[in-house]
Order: structure tokens, then sequence, then C-alpha cells
């Protein structure tokens, strides 16, 4: 266990971080499971751009790689195109 005061909230702060990066994380595999599950395209059109949009915010914030938010939304893009 720690000792310093610092080091104490640093472990506090940094599981805080953690609950909401795997929150925001499950969160989106889900919208990109639903995405893929749809089958009619003008569902699909409507849901897209949220998609994309959780996937960007997780680039952004570092919980995913930049690559792999790009090779996510272009494969989703690649699903919604041929539906």
């Amino acid at each position: 266990m720690a000792n310093h005061k610092s080091s104490l909230k640093r472990i506090r702060s940094s599981e805080t971080k953690r609950l909401r990066n795997r929150y925001q994380h499950k969160t989106t595999r889900n919208a990109i499971k639903k995405l893929r599950e749809l089958t009619k395209k003008k569902d699909a059109e409507k849901m897209f751009p949220e998609v994309v949009s959780m996937i960007d915010r997780l680039a952004k914030k570092n919980i995913i790689h930049s690559n792999k938010a790009g090779n996510l939304k272009s494969s989703l893009a690649k699903y919604v195109a041929a539906l």
C-alpha cells in the first residue's frame, strides 16, 4: 500500500478513470454490435454517425488507438454501404 498522500490520491483517481474508460469502451462495443446486427439500411445510416462519434471520443481520450478507430469506422462504413 502507498504511503504518500499524493500516491493515495493517484490510486483513487486512477481507479475512477479506469472504471469510466471501461464503461465507455463497453458501451461503444455494444453500439457497434447493434449496428452490425441491423439489416435495414435506413436504420443503419441513422445510427452510423452516433457510433462513429463514440469511436472518435474513445480515440481522442486514448482509450483505443487512433488507427484502430479508423479501422473500425472504415469497416462499419463498408457494412452500411453494402446494405
